[in-house]
C-alpha cells in the first residue's frame, strides 16, 4: 500500500528555514514523515543532498521573481 499524501498547503510568511531563519520558500517533505523547510539559497544548496529521501518537493521560489519584478512602465 503507498502512503497518500496530504495535499500541499502554500506557505507563509510563518513557516522559516530550518537552516538561517530566513522566509521559507521550500518545503521537502520526507518519506518517512516530517518535513524540511529552505529559504532559496539553501534549497538550491541541499536539494541534491535531499532529493532521494523526498516524497514531495513544494518549491514557491518562483513567488521571488513577483516580489523583486521591477514595477510596470508608467
Amino acid at each position: 500500500m503507498t502512503p497518500t499524501l496530504a495535499p500541499a498547503v502554500p506557505l507563509t510568511a510563518a513557516d522559516r528555514c530550518d537552516r538561517c531563519g530566513a522566509t521559507a520558500y521550500v518545503r521537502v517533505v520526507l518519506q518517512g514523515g516530517g518535513e524540511l523547510l529552505f529559504c532559496s539559497h539553501h534549497a538550491r544548496k541541499h536539494l541534491d543532498a535531499v532529493r532521494p529521501i523526498a516524497a514531495r518537493i513544494d518549491d514557491e521560489s518562483a513567488r521571488l521573481d513577483a516580489v523583486n519584478a521591477p514595477p510596470p512602465p508608467e
